[in-house]
C-alpha cells in the first residue's frame, strides 16, 4: 500500500511542532512521504535527521502547489483523502478508502473549499473538534490494519538506532 500525507496550509511561525508531529506520525505508520506545502527547509531537516537515526525511508517534500500536487496524484491512478471534523465517519467508509495509492490531506488551518471538492473521500475520525495528528494516527492504523500491516511494530531498516522493547526502563541499541 503506498500512501503519502499532504500538509496542507502550515504556517512556520505557528505550525511546526504540530507539523513535525504530523510527519512523525505518518513515518511511524507506514507512510512513505509527506509532500510540505510550505518553504519550512526546518521541518524538511528535522525529519531527515530523523529516518538517518531511527531507519526507513520517509521523505519531506516542500511543494509550492498544493493543487498541482493532488491533482498529478490523482491522473496517476491515485485516491485522496481528506481528514475533516466535517466529512463522513471514518468506520462507515474505511473499507472504500483501502487503495494501493493513496494521499492522505491534513490541514493546518481553515482549508481551500476546493479540497473538499478534489478529495474522493472527506473522512472524519469522529464529527467532533479533534487533533489532526490524532486523526491521521487513527486513519494510518485502520487502513494498516485491513491491509494485512503490522505498522505498530516500528521495524526501520538501516539507521543508526533500535529501541529494544522492554516492560521498564529504557534501551536504545546502536546498529
Amino acid at each position: 500500500m503506498r500512501t503519502a500525507v499532504l500538509r496542507l496550509g502550515h504556517r512556520v511561525q505557528r505550525d511546526q511542532r504540530i507539523t513535525t508531529h504530523v510527519a512523525l506520525t505518518a513515518r511511524a505508520l507506514g507512510a512513505e512521504g509527506m509532500l510540505l506545502d510550505s518553504d519550512d527547509a526546518g521541518i524538511e531537516r528535522s525529519i531527515s535527521e530523523v529516518t538517518q537515526r531511527w531507519g526507513g525511508s520517509f521523505y519531506v517534500r516542500r511543494i509550492t502547489n498544493w493543487k498541482s500536487e493532488v491533482k498529478k496524484w490523482k491522473e496517476a491512478g491515485g485516491k485522496v483523502v481528506h481528514l475533516t471534523m466535517y466529512g463522513m465517519n471514518l468506520p462507515d467508509v474505511i473499507n472504500e478508502i483501502v487503495t494501493d495509492n493513496l494521499l492522505i490531506i491534513v490541514g493546518a488551518e481553515k482549508v481551500p473549499p476546493e479540497v473538499y471538492e478534489l478529495a474522493d473521500w472527506n473522512v472524519a475520525v469522529g464529527n467532533q473538534p479533534h487533533s489532526e495528528v490524532a486523526a491521521l494516527a487513527i486513519t494510518l492504523d485502520r487502513l494498516n490494519t485491513l491491509s494485512g500491516r503490522d505498522a505498530l511494530k516500528g521495524q526501520f531498516t538501516g539507521g543508526e538506532l533500535n529501541i529494544v522493547p522492554s516492560r521498564r526502563g529504557k534501551e536504545v541499541k546502536s546498529k
